[in-house]
């Protein structure tokens, strides 16, 4: 964000969660901004800090196409593309193919990690906050029809650093489909 700064850029626009998010609140809300000022004859260039800035997640080509029919130019103050840029151009295809490499990249050595880490017996992942007790009151929630929401609001985590706190539904999620693969894998 200093680097934005100091480059006398006025609004920043900061997204607040993963690079891999498909959908980038900030970044469509600077994109409307833009669509303003050039609606009002102001010449404007959307600028990024580097290229993985706009996430490892977007559809460069996309994001290209709305630029390009807007009149909205594209600048990157450091990294491979540093840079002021036509959102039409070449660089926008060379953009394209570098993050979804990338994105390959991070998944096939995110997949081998946890492989290797398997094998020599590590767990993946946080530290388990279901228990038995748990996975039973889960079971009967889910019994009564109730949304994955909703069992994991009434749900209590017993140990840990996350000690009387609700598990995420992504957290039932798993201890429910694991608790039905060990049935099926048993029957």
């Amino acid at each position: 964000m200093n680097a934005l700064k100091a480059a006398g850029i006025s609004r920043v626009f900061s997204e607040k969660i993963s690079t891999r998010a498909t959908t980038r609140p900030e970044l469509d809300k600077a994109i409307t901004l833009a669509h303003e000022f050039r609606a009002a004859g102001v010449a404007v260039t959307l600028v990024v800090h580097e290229r993985k800035r706009l996430g490892r997640g977007l559809d460069p080509a996309a994001l290209a196409e709305q630029l390009r029919a807007a009149g909205i130019g594209l600048e990157f103050l450091t990294g491979d593309l540093q840079g002021t840029h036509d959102p039409s151009g070449v660089v926008f295809t060379v953009l394209a193919a570098l993050c979804g490499m990338e994105r390959e990249y991070i998944r096939v050595r995110t997949l081998e990690g946890h492989e290797s880490a398997r094998i020599r017996g590590k767990h993946i992942g946080g530290a388990t906050v279901t228990d038995p007790a748990m996975l039973s009151m889960a079971l009967h929630l889910r019994d009564q029809d109730l949304s994955l929401r909703d069992i994991a609001a009434r749900l209590i985590i017993t140990h840990g650093k996350k000690k009387s706190r609700h598990p995420s539904p992504a957290t039932v999620l798993r201890m429910l489909r694991d608790h039905d693969d060990a049935a099926t894998t048993i029957a």
